[in-house]
C-alpha cells in the first residue's frame, strides 16, 4: 500500500473525542498513530460520512496530550478516519493540576508524620 503521508508518525493509543458535524455532536474514538501534521482515528463502530463532507473541519480532543486539534477529513473506511491537522495553531485544553495536588499532598503527609512522631516521641 503507497503511504502518501508526509512525515512519520507515532503509534500511540490514546483516548479522543471528535466533533465531526459541527453541531456539538462528539464522539469517542481511538487515536491509532499521529504526526504534526495528521493522525489516524478509530471509532467504536462505523463512520457515517457522505463525500460532500469529506472536505468538512471536525475539532478533535486529546486529553492525555493537553491539547485539541481542528482537522480534516482525508481518508476513511468503516471506523477508521484519516485527519489532516489544520495549519491553525491549536487550543490548548486546560492543564491538570493532578500533579502539582499530589505534591502538596506528599509534602503535607511528610509534615503529618513527622508530627505524629513528635507526639509519640513524647510519651
Amino acid at each position: 500500500m503507497l503511504d502518501r503521508r508526509r512525515g512519520a508518525r507515532d503509534k500511540v493509543i490514546y483516548g479522543g473525542v471528535a466533533e465531526i458535524d459541527g453541531r456539538g455532536t462528539t464522539r469517542d474514538c481511538v487515536v491509532r498513530n499521529i504526526s504534526d501534521k495528521g493522525a489516524s482515528l478509530e471509532f467504536s463502530n462505523v463512520v457515517q460520512l457522505p463525500k460532500e463532507r469529506m472536505s468538512e473541519r471536525m475539532s478533535l480532543r486529546i486529553a492525555r496530550k493537553g491539547r485539541s486539534f481542528l482537522a480534516k477529513v482525508v481518508w476513511w473506511r468503516d471506523n477508521f478516519v484519516g485527519v489532516a491537522f489544520s495549519p491553525e495553531t491549536p487550543s490548548e485544553l486546560p492543564v491538570s493540576d493532578i500533579e502539582e495536588r499530589l505534591r502538596k499532598s506528599e509534602i503535607k503527609k511528610r509534615q503529618l508524620q513527622r508530627r505524629i512522631d513528635e507526639l509519640l516521641g513524647e510519651r
